[in-house]
């Protein structure tokens, strides 16, 4: 069952989501992947959004532990003294601990950003026309290979890479079509033709006067 399908079902065609998502269920209509410019099930987009949220979740778990590890390196060099074996232990802990601590804030970004630039990618692609899943998919591939960079939720020069992509995959994309034009005249309406000027039949008192101005005029009556 299709989408259009669905809302057949549906008065007016106006489904709220709670009834397009019964009417589905009723109906044991499955649907691909939003990255297939299909439909995706909201549990699945919630699944999905979920999975990100625990990523980040547990991103920022390793920094705070990286963190405490830091401070107290930092503390038991300050209890170390003037003891110097104790101190160039510590020194070490502290330069490679500091090494991934680095690391994984980097890590941590670098991560964030690809999301980032990920969920652009596909909102942008989403507002395009493909004339395949084939051709959307190839095109969301390279644009994500791209990595062009962004300005906010903004993909710089998005325009100018769909242009040059189209120019060498003529075919990729669907060509909006021109309203067509009827050439034939389009029928009017006039009102009711004039034909041969009416001419009123005079009175019998008119044809009367007529006929003794002149005798010999014939009279119809």
């Amino acid at each position: 069952m299709t989408i259009k399908e669905i809302f057949g079902k549906a008065e007016g065609g106006t489904l709220t989501y709670e009834q397009f998502e019964a009417i589905a269920k009723d109906e044991k209509a499955n649907f691909a992947d939003l990255g297939e410019g299909k439909y995706v099930s909201k549990h699945k987009y919630d699944s999905d959004i979920s999975a990100k949220d625990s990523q980040i979740e547990t991103l920022n778990g390793t920094i705070t532990t990286r963190d405490s590890d830091l401070d107290a390196l930092k503390k038991q060099l300050e209890e170390a003294g003037t003891n110097a074996e104790k101190l160039t232990a510590i020194t070490n802990d502290l330069t490679a601990l500091q090494g991934k601590y680095d690391a994984d804030v980097k890590n941590y970004k670098d991560q964030l950003k690809k999301q980032a630039y990920d969920f652009a990618v596909s909102a942008y692609v989403d507002k395009l026309k493909f004339t395949s899943e084939a051709a959307k998919r190839d095109f969301k591939r390279e644009l994500l290979s791209a990595q062009l960079k962004m300005d906010k939720e903004q993909i710089l020069g998005a325009d100018d890479f769909r242009k040059s992509y189209e120019a060498n995959n003529s075919d990729a994309f669907k060509v909006e079509e021109a309203p067509k034009v009827d050439d034939k005249p389009k029928p009017s309406f006039a009102g009711p033709t004039a034909g041969e000027p009416q001419i009123s039949k005079p009175s019998l008192s008119e044809m009367m006067k007529a006929k003794n101005e002149n005798p010999t005029m014939t009279v119809d009556f």
